[in-house]
Parts: C-alpha cells; sequence; structure tokens
C-alpha cells in the first residue's frame, strides 16, 4: 500500500506519553519548493511512566540534522518514525534540535503545510503536524511555542502564527521576519501559520473584564468587502460566550484567515483559525441566506473551541467528541440565541434534527456505525464523522436538559476549574455536569448516561398509551431497544429523556399530573433508564393526544402509531414547534412508504384531502413565521425515505416523493400564488432569519407555480422566475429562481444557467453553486450523469480544489440519489473512478466520497450487486491511501 498496511489503533491500548515537551522553538524559511524548518525543543522523561526511547513522527521529511544538548547524537529511522535511543538519563530537560525541508508546493494533501494560490497554510488536525517536523504528534502532549517566520517581503508580506507578535523586521536580499509567542500551552495540531499577500478587516474590541483586543479577518485581496458578516459574527461569538458562560478571549488578537483549498469547513489553531473561505466570504450578491447563517455559525463554532478543546483538549484521538460535540452543541444555542424568537429558534431546531436523521442515523445502522467515543480505528481522518458531531452534541443536549441551563452552567463553570490547561476525556466532562448537580437525574444515573458514549446505534422508543375513561387516567408506557452494529451485538439500556405533553382532541393542551404527586405542568421530561417503564397521568377528563419526544428531547427513533386524526390534531395546534412539524412530516413518511409498497404505477394522488387541506391551513396561517411554514411544506427526503426502508429501490422512492411534490404544487397552486406575493420582500436586504424565512419560502413558492405550470403548459410562472432571477437584488432570490428553472425542467433554464456562468465567472464560490446545482437536478431520462461528465471537462473545474470536487461529484453521488442509482450501473462505475481519482491527489476528500455507497446493502436488485462490485473494483486497488481502504473495506463487511 502506498502508505503502508495501517493496524488498528485501540483506545484500551492508551498510554500516557514516555516524553513530555516542555518549549518549541520554530524557524521557518519558507519556500514553495523547498521550506527549511529548524525545530528547537525542550523535552523531559515523564516522571509517571517507565524510561524509554524517543519515537517521534514525520511524514514526507527530509531529515538533515538531529543534535541534543548543542553537539551531535545517533538516531535511527523505524518506519516513519525518528528514533532516539541514548538521550540523557534522569528528570533534567534535554534540549533537542532538528532541521528538515519539505516541499509546499507538492503536498495536493492539503495536510501540513501546503501552498494555495500563492499563499503558505497549515491544516495539523488531526495527524499534520508530523508532515512539518518530527514530532510527539499526539494530543496530550502540551507545549508552549514560539514561531518565527522568515520570507521573501514582496510575495509574502503577511506572515501570521499562534498567539501574540512580538517582533517583526527586514532581513538581507529582500527578506522580513515576524516573531509569534503563544502564552498558552496547546498540542500541536493546533499549530498553524500563514504567509502570503492577504488584507485584512480590523476591529477593536473591549471584553466585559476590560481587556482590548484586536480582531482581524484575513482574506486574498479583492474579498475584503465581503467579510463584514463573519467580522459581525466573530464579535457577537466573543460577546455571547462571555455572557453565556463567563468565558473570555485570552489572547491580545484573534485572526481569521480564508482559504479555497481546504479539507474542511474551518480549522480552530490557537488564535489564527483557518477557514474555507465558503464559511468567511458573504456578500448580498455572492452567498445566499443559507450562506450567512453558516458563515455564523461556522465562526462561533471555531471561536467556541477557544475554550472547549483549545484550553481543555483531548487525551487522544478518541475523545474527539469532547471538544466537536461540546463545541457544535455551543454553536447551535448560539444561532438559537441570535435568532431571537421562539419560532426562529424552533426553525434552527428542526434544522439541526434534520441533519441528524439524515446522515448520522444512516450511519449508526451502517457500517461505518462507531460509538460517539469510538473504540478503534484506522485512519483517525475517517472519523470526523456526523456521529462525533452531531450526535455528540445531541448528547451533550441531552445532559443540558437533565440539569437544565443554570446546571449546566454550573457544571461547565466547575470543568474549567478542573481542567484548563489539561488533555482529558468525555468521562471527565460529563463527571464535571454531574457533580455540579447532585441531585439532578444526570447524576443518579451518571454511569448509565455514559453509555450514550461507548454503545454506537440509534435507540427506538416505542410508546404506547391506554386511556381510562372511568378512572380519568392515562398510562404511558415506554420501551427502549437498540440493533446490533459493528463489534456491538447487545446493547444495555440507555438513559433517555423524553418531554412530553397531552393534547385535548380540540389540540388545547390538557394539564399533567403524575400519579402520586401534586405537581401540574403542561409538558414534562420522563427519565427512561429500563427497557420497559410506565407513567401514569391523572385528572385527564378527555381521551389524550400525546405529544412525545418534544424538542427532540434525545436522539432516537420515536415509535409510536398515532393515527392519521390524531398526527392532524398536532400538525394544526401542538404548542411545541418541533412536534407541528414532526407530525407533518410523520404523516407525509406514512403515505410515501405506502406509495413506495404499492404495486404498480406511482399514483398521482398520494396524499389525502385532509393532509393536503392541513398543509394549506399551515400556508395560509397567519401568525406561523414564514421559514417554519416552508419546513412545514418540505417533504421528507428520499434518503431518509429510503432509511426506512429493509430494501431499497431508489427509482420508487424517487419517483413517489415526485409525485408527491407535483401534486402539492397543483392542488396548492392558488396558495403558492398567495405566498409568493405576500412574501416577496421588496426592502433592503438583511439576513435577519425573518428575512431569510420570507425569501426562503417565496423560493419554495416559485419552484411549486413552475412544476404546476410543467403540467398545465403555461409558460407565465417560468417567465416570471426567468425575469425573477435577471431583475433580483440578492443571490438568495436569484439562485432561487434559477433553482425553480432548473429543477422543474422549464425551456428558459439553459440561458438562465448561462446568463448565470457570465454574470459570476469571477467568483468561486458562486460557480460552485452552479456546478452543484446542475449536478443535484432531478433526472428526467438519465441526463444527470452525461452532464455532470461534461462539466468535469469544464474550463473551471478542477479535481484538485475540494470545494469544487465537492460541489460537482459529491452533489451527484451522495446528494442526487435519483440520478445517482441507475439501473445500468452507470453511476456506480462513474463512483468508483472518481474515489480512485481523488484518492491519488487528496486522500481525505476520496474517503469522504467513498461513504456514497456505505448503505448499498439495503439496494433492490439490480442496484445491490452493482454497488458492490463498484465498492469491490475500488478495494482490489493496491495502493490505496489507508483513508479509503478503510471505509470500503468495513462497507464490504472483509
Amino acid at each position: 500500500m502506498r502508505e503502508g498496511q495501517a493496524s488498528a489503533i485501540y483506545r484500551a491500548d492508551y498510554q500516557a506519553p514516555a516524553w513530555l515537551i516542555e518549549t518549541v522553538d520554530l524557524t521557518f524559511d519558507l519556500d514553495p519548493a523547498k521550506t527549511r524548518v529548524l525545530n528547537k525543543m525542550r523535552i523531559r522523561r515523564n516522571p509517571g511512566v517507565p524510561a524509554q526511547a524517543l519515537r517521534l513522527d514525520g511524514d514526507e521529511l527530509n531529515l538533515a540534522r538531529v543534535m541534543v544538548n548543542g553537539g551531535g547524537t545517533s538516531f535511527k529511522m523505524d518506519g516513519s518514525q525518528l528514533v532516539l535511543e541514548n538521550l540523557p538519563e534522569g528528570s533534567d530537560p534535554v534540549e533537542l534540535e532538528i532541521f528538515t525541508t519539505c516541499a509546499p508546493a507538492k503536498n495536493t494533501k492539503l495536510m501540513g503545510l501546503y501552498v494555495s494560490e500563492g499563499t503558505f497554510f497549515t491544516q495539523c488536525e488531526a495527524e499534520g503536524f508530523r508532515r512539518i517536523t518530527y514530532f510527539l504528534d499526539r494530543p496530550d502532549v502540551m507545549a508552549l511555542y514560539t514561531v518565527t517566520l522568515r520570507a521573501n517581503r514582496h510575495d509574502y508580506p503577511v506572515l501570521l502564527s499562534n498567539g501574540n507578535l512580538v517582533d517583526a523586521g527586514p532581513l538581507d536580499d529582500g527578506r522580513h521576519f515576524a516573531k509569534w509567542v503563544d502564552p498558552h500551552k496547546k498540542p500541536c495540531y493546533l499549530f498553524a501559520l500563514v504567509a502570503g499577500q492577504l488584507v485584512a478587516r480590523e476591529q477593536k474590541i473591549k471584553s466585559r473584564a476590560g481587556r482590548e483586543h484586536l480582531l482581524q479577518v484575513f482574506v486574498r485581496p479583492g474579498d475584503l468587502e465581503k467579510t463584514e458578516h463573519a467580522m459581525n459574527a466573530l464579535m457577537h461569538s466573543v460577546a455571547w460566550d462571555e455572557a453565556r458562560f463567563g468565558l473570555s478571549l485570552d489572547l491580545d488578537r484573534f485572526m481569521i484567515v480564508a482559504t479555497s483549498d481546504f479539507n474542511m469547513g474551518a480549522m480552530e489553531n490557537k488564535g489564527l483559525n483557518i477557514f474555507n473561505t465558503k464559511y468567511v466570504l458573504a456578500s448580498q450578491s455572492t452567498a445566499t441566506d443559507v450562506d450567512f447563517a453558516n458563515v455564523e455559525s461556522v465562526v462561533g463554532h471555531e471561536y467556541f473551541h477557544n475554550w472547549t478543546g483549545n484550553r481543555i483538549t483531548c487525551r487522544d484521538w478518541f475523545q474527539l467528541s469532547l471538544k466537536e460535540g461540546l463545541t457544535v452543541f455551543r454553536d447551535q444555542e448560539f444561532s438559537m440565541d441570535m435568532a431571537g424568537t421562539p419560532s426562529a429558534r424552533a426553525v434552527k431546531r428542526i434544522e439541526d434534527v434534520r441533519v441528524l436523521r439524515t446522515a448520522q442515523f444512516p450511519e449508526d445502522a451502517g457500517p461505518m456505525a462507531h460509538p460517539v467515543r469510538p473504540d478503534s480505528y484506522i485512519e483517525i481522518n475517517n472519523f470526523y464523522t456526523v456521529t462525533i458531531y452531531e450526535k455528540g452534541s445531541e448528547v451533550v443536549r441531552m445532559q443540558h436538559n437533565l440539569v437544565g441551563r443554570d446546571g449546566f452552567a454550573q457544571g461547565m463553570k466547575l470543568y474549567f476549574q478542573r481542567h484548563d490547561g489539561q488533555a482529558v476525556t468525555c468521562d471527565d466532562f460529563v463527571q464535571a455536569i454531574a457533580d455540579a448537580n447532585p441531585g439532578s437525574a444526570l447524576a443518579q444515573h451518571l454511569e448509565q448516561f455514559k453509555r450514550w458514549y461507548s454503545q454506537s446505534g440509534t435507540p427506538v422508543v416505542q410508546a404506547r398509551g391506554q386511556y381510562d375513561a372511568a378512572a380519568q387516567t392515562y398510562a404511558l408506557t415506554l420501551s427502549q431497544s437498540c440493533a446490533a452494529t459493528p463489534g456491538q451485538a447487545d446493547k444495555l439500556p440507555f438513559v433517555i429523556p423524553v418531554e412530553i405533553g397531552l393534547l385535548g382532541q380540540d389540540g388545547s393542551a390538557l394539564p399533567l399530573q403524575l400519579q402520586g404527586t401534586d405537581a401540574t405542568t403542561a409538558s414534562q421530561t420522563l427519565v427512561l433508564t429500563e427497557a420497559t417503564q410506565t407513567w401514569v397521568f391523572t385528572g385527564v377528563a378527555q381521551a389524550p393526544v400525546p405529544s412525545l419526544l418534544r424538542g427532540f428531547s434525545a436522539p432516537v427513533v420515536l415509535d409510536y402509531d398515532g393515527s392519521d386524526a390524531e398526527l392532524l390534531t398536532q400538525l394544526a395546534h401542538d404548542s411545541d414547534a418541533f412536534n407541528r412539524w414532526e407530525a407533518g412530516q410523520r404523516l407525509a413518511l406514512r403515505y410515501a412508504l405506502q406509495a413506495v409498497h404499492a404495486d404498480g404505477a406511482v399514483a398521482t394522488d398520494i396524499l389525502p384531502g385532509d393532509f393536503v387541506a392541513a398543509l394549506r391551513d399551515v400556508l395560509r396561517h397567519p401568525t406561523l413565521d414564514a421559514a417554519y411554514k416552508d419546513l412545514v411544506l418540505t417533504l421528507p427526503a428520499e434518503s431518509y425515505m429510503a432509511e426506512q426502508l429493509d430494501v431499497v429501490d431508489p427509482q420508487r422512492i424517487h419517483a413517489v416523493r415526485e409525485s408527491m411534490r407535483q401534486q402539492l404544487a397543483e392542488a396548492l397552486q392558488a396558495d403558492w400564488a398567495w405566498a409568493f406575493d405576500t412574501h416577496s420582500a421588496t426592502g433592503a436586504y438583511q439576513p435577519d432569519p425573518i428575512s431569510s424565512g420570507r425569501r426562503a419560502l417565496t423560493g419554495s413558492a416559485l419552484l411549486m407555480l413552475c412544476l404546476a405550470a410543467r403540467t398545465s403548459g403555461d409558460t407565465a410562472w417560468p417567465g416570471k422566475a426567468y425575469q425573477r432571477f435577471k431583475d433580483a437584488g440578492n443571490m438568495t432570490d436569484r439562485f432561487n429562481a434559477l433553482s425553480a428553472l432548473v429543477h422543474s425542467g422549464a425551456e428558459l433554464a439553459k440561458p438562465a444557467l448561462e446568463r448565470f456562468h457570465a454574470l459570476f465567472k469571477s467568483e468561486p464560490l458562486v460557480i460552485d453553486k452552479w456546478f452543484s446545482l446542475q449536478a443535484s437536478n432531478c433526472d428526467r431520462g438519465g441526463q444527470v450523469l452525461p452532464a455532470v461528465k461534461q462539466l468535469m471537462k469544464h474550463a473551471d473545474f478542477s479535481l484538485k480544489n475540494p470545494n469544487r470536487a465537492r460541489s460537482l461529484i459529491f452533489s451527484y453521488c451522495s446528494a442526487n440519489p435519483g440520478a445517482f442509482h441507475r439501473t445500468d450501473a452507470a453511476g456506480y462505475v462513474f463512483w468508483s473512478e472518481r474515489v480512485l481519482e481523488l484518492d491519488a491527489i487528496n486522500p481525505q476528500v476520496a474517503a469522504r466520497l467513498a461513504r456514497a455507497l456505505d448503505r448499498w446493502s439495503k439496494l433492490a436488485e439490480p442496484y445491490r450487486t452493482a454497488a458492490r462490485e463498484a465498492i469491490a473494483r475500488v478495494a482490489a486497488k493496491p495502493d490505496l491511501s489507508n483513508d479509503v481502504r478503510e471505509v470500503v473495506t468495513r462497507a464490504l463487511g472483509d
């Protein structure tokens, strides 16, 4: 294999490092072809570990010199590791000096030190620092860093690294230097440097503690006007973390730098966050409302890592969710607090749950299933997953719900008192939350709650209710189970908080009083800890409609066989905004699955009249927010429908959902027209939740009106869409109009796409949208794959740029099941070719594309056999990266 046959690493084998690093002094002479790195470290033996040789990790480095305490020393190479066996005994520090070179311009993996469009960047998480210098590349080795950067002043006028700038000036031969000192200990994965021709938006702020800070957002010249929103998001993040958790910025300055070549969304390097341009650049002419929201969320996420991830970091990579799950929870809370209104908060919660259900639940049920805290891995990059992030966030949210908002804040305070400056575990975090709340359900069931970290899979909670009219009691029985997952056959019961309410037949809230108690509330959280438990409510004057798992209080699948009438009651009246939306989704899913299982051709009237009428009522509702209406009127995704089936026919599912959508377009045509006219904004553009919601609803209405026009032959609405596309004053309205034309198959789609490209050919992020829209288009006659292949030959397409590869190839293979799953297997052949092609360039990106066929074993024939053959074709390649090999091997079950 290209990287050598990798073996699994196990959490149970963790050992503390035999050596510790106290200080690191790095000097870089930056050159794209040959960068020289002088690494001076003060190291010492770890007194708690038996004496061992020092083994330093390295990857694709040229070693020039090794010195110990100022003199030469013997060493050897063991694979990619540099081994020093004859270091001085005793507890005194040892001065170690290592001189290496590397070739950043040739680094297409975008890990370690690399060059993007003439600018130096680094990406060190998880194990990229070993591509810069030989080092103890593990997160539990924390040191103080001093970094000196030297480079040509004309080509690289800006020189940045972690911490505070302490010195800078000219050198001979047109060069210059900058010296940075980070006052806080950090692991090497948080190291960063940037050097290039950059400009900055700057803002000075003063913290609540009275300390002044400089905030900077660095971008390439020409992009500065697109950084205002990112700067505002950063200022809001700093203020929010102080107000919500009492956590202040701890450096003189905080920097964000954007690059278009980046494997991930962003990276939280201490004080120097490196971002994908997608999550920094935003203007109303080039970014949609979704883009604006994502910028705010990701800026917040990376800033919040400054404490939850940087000041306290992971003991080992198995604890990745310690920082990521917690910080996703924090960025979700930040976005909800910034949203303002209860309805806007609910919209954010629904959007987060949709991601969990459509991406994480399938992962939990597939070959790559793993616990929130994995027990083993082959390639750590493959475990930056929705399980670690999104499910990890839900596990934190359950702790928040079990101890309350104030209790969680106290738990966070205790967590930092105990562990600031340390590398710790998930157990340490949950222990702190429980210890700060000794009387809580979390503390009472602490060891059992930790199963959320150790057991993989999505629990199923079955709910059954029984009403006794004579006694006026309602008995609710909850049972839990969890299917076997790879390596885990038997699951023990979880701790599952289930928030519930009861509705009357007219939709009014019924009071909740548990038998044996005096308290009466409108909503309660039941804590399910056994395989089966029953709760009895008294004083229930009528047969209730149960509202279960309110706010999605736990990441579980709810199995409750409520009647259509009950769900329609919830859709019309439930005071819990999440469950009101959920009722509509459950009904739509029920009708969809009935149509999938039905014999013969797909019907054109899948949705019953009372459901269509209920959706009309939501659409016309006088007080519901437009964003919420848009979510309720959006049908469940094809991938989510597929997860409810044991055997999946992707074409049947696609045809059913398209028929349902067409039915809604035609049945509500007058209502869509009303929604479009009523919600079309005329004032100045603002990306706030209310304005964004109005634009989202008008965009959906325009698509539905164009779909209705497709069957009626009416050209008026496609014409209006094209006119709106041309005249729009912001990217959201323009792109919504373009999407309506493309997804409805309107004749005007082709000239609109050509015009769009001509308008934005110099805007890479906008052209990403152009590629993605065509790759995710509804397939009519098998035309999407030929179009994607043709677009790969386009002058603007580059496989080496992760954003561009994702925009075209991932949009087709991972986000367009109706076009990807072809009976002739051409989609699978295309996938296998692209995985192999990408693997030779950037294994991380290739491995993520390889995940597109995780669920192949559920497919019906002929898809199943063809998909397996495609995976086997990739697995048979002898020089696969470890990243891709782990994914395809697990997919095949080998």
